[in-house]
């Protein structure tokens, strides 16, 4: 069995670096990584599989239960895909299957089912015209637990969203041979939307058309999936109904904000802590909602708001994180108040042999992803809830082509340059947070005498190798402290 794993990290950038596959988890000594729960959720998979390809998103959980004597079985020819019971809202956000009729009466926790269509994140309405919507009562007694969305009732309407599939050894051939003929791909192909919307009994080529879900449009992008369409087209959708599971997913700043603090049902499934691996005294509880803290070092004296997520960090006495805020990979030594709402994420790169460090700084609620074609239209992004035009005028940054990175008719805060290089870490750290506060206090704070860099920039030149070292050098002293602790108890 292969896993693939795949996705960008624009909605959670600290993840960017190293990939989601390898997002921190708040649990465990070391701490747990996304790929480790995988392997764990996976663990029966292999011995009730064909040979075949499992492809799953690096930043969603599947929890469920089955029978004691069942088993998740992959042994069908074509696909075969996990579903779980949503709501239409999650619906119009993820892929949704159309079923075909199903002759039990006794609806089960798990059951084995034929797609006759799927369709690539939906409107409401396109989910009632191809009848994925299933009825109040379909299920016996089945009040659905809670995962990505507040728990469905009885009375409410319902479809059934993907989470991973399989494909046998055969498709998957059948694909290398296509991608071995065509040679390099010249455009982005989505393997849940240009796959699974393929399969079924009932799928037509019109999806191929549709590019509103498409991050990046290209000239061969509509020829290659109808190319594709038709390669795949009479492949069985097999779909595995999962009715009693729950689905996370922290793709997001404000998922990954809500399940690591604020909401208690994943903490409680998977036991997630809120200072895991970590050394600091004690963190401010309100209502339910605390802060998390994921192996760092922050001192006593320091503050953390609820809400809020720290990672492979260390901060000083002096410094003050707000409300909601998502701190990553950085070193702040000096007097600091990080306003609530604040995303700070550090990173190490490689420029010219010299080792560099660069911190990106923005809104958890900022839209990294939304990008204009023109000069003229960058005042239609916002960075921090302002108004983006502002900002540059604040930073004292001309509008210019040369102000954006990579395609100059796809202007995002992604691949805007705003952001400092610096020698040191901590320097990395202040500068970025003088940029927010002047958007903060709409005081002026010149970035003219700095090398800047975007984000997409960034990665680019990461340093992967001297970011691992810094997290290695925490987990040393963390464990150092520990014993420590540990021996003047039992002396």
């Amino acid at each position: 069995m292969d896993i693939v794993f795949g996705g960008y990290s624009q909605r959670l950038p600290n993840a960017s670096a190293l990939g989601k596959i390898f997002t921190a988890l708040p649990f465990g000594n070391p701490i747990y990584q996304m790929l480790e729960l995988k392997l764990a959720m996976y663990i029966d998979f292999p011995s009730h599989m064909n040979p075949g390809i499992l492809v799953t998103c690096a930043d969603d959980i599947e929890l469920y239960s089955i029978g004691e004597c069942e088993f998740i079985r992959f042994d069908k020819p074509g696909f075969t895909a996990l579903a779980h019971p949503s709501s239409l809202t999650v619906g119009t956000t993820h892929g949704v299957f159309v079923l075909e009729p199903f002759d039990k009466l006794e609806y089960r926790d798990l059951e084995y089912r034929s797609c006759h269509r799927f369709l690539h994140k939906p409107s409401i309405e396109k989910m009632h015209q191809f009848d994925a919507v299933c009825r109040p009562g379909n299920i016996s007694q089945q009040d659905f637990a809670r995962g990505d969305t507040p728990s469905l009732k009885l009375d409410s309407e319902y479809v059934y969203t993907d989470s991973l599939f399989y494909m046998d050894h055969k498709s998957a051939k059948k694909l290398l041979a296509f991608y071995e003929k065509i040679g390099t791909l010249n455009c982005e192909i989505d393997a849940y939307g240009d796959f699974l919307q393929a399969l079924g009994s009932g799928a037509t080529v019109e999806y191929t058309r549709n590019t509103a879900n498409v991050t990046k449009e290209e000239a061969e992008l509509i020829d290659t999936r109808q190319r594709i369409f038709h390669l795949l087209k009479g492949t069985s959708l097999n779909v595995i109904v999962l009715n009693n599971s729950k689905f996370y997913h922290i793709g997001t700043t404000e998922e990954y904000l809500f399940h690591f603090t604020s909401d208690s049902s994943l903490k409680s499934e998977l036991g997630l802590e809120s200072i895991a691996f970590s050394t600091f005294s004690a963190i401010p509880e309100s209502s339910g909602n605390t802060s998390c803290i994921i192996q760092s070092i922050l001192d006593s004296r320091c503050s953390v708001a609820t809400g809020s997520v720290v990672e492979y960090s260390r901060l000083g006495p002096d410094v003050s994180v707000g409300e909601n805020c998502i701190i990553s990979g950085c070193h702040i030594i000096t007097a600091a108040v990080l306003p609530a709402y604040s995303f700070v994420c550090s990173l190490s790169l490689k420029m010219n042999g010299h080792l560099k460090y660069s911190t990106m700084a923005f809104g958890v609620q900022d839209n990294l992803k939304k990008n204009v074609k023109t000069l003229s239209d960058i005042k239609l992004l916002q960075f921090f809830g302002v108004c983006f035009l502002s900002c540059l005028d604040i930073w004292n940054l001309k509008v210019t082509e040369e102000l954006f990175s990579g395609n100059k008719t796809c202007l995002s805060l992604w691949n805007a340059r705003i952001f400092p290089v610096c020698s040191s870490l901590s320097d990395s750290v202040t500068i970025s947070l003088k940029m927010l506060n002047a958007i903060q206090n709409k005081s002026a704070f010149s970035l003219n005498n700095y090398k800047l860099l975007s984000i997409e920039e960034m990665l680019v030149y990461k340093d992967v190798e001297d970011m691992i070292t810094y997290r290695e050098q925490i987990f040393l002293e963390i464990t150092l402290n520990t014993k420590k602790q540990s021996d003047l108890e039992t002396s």
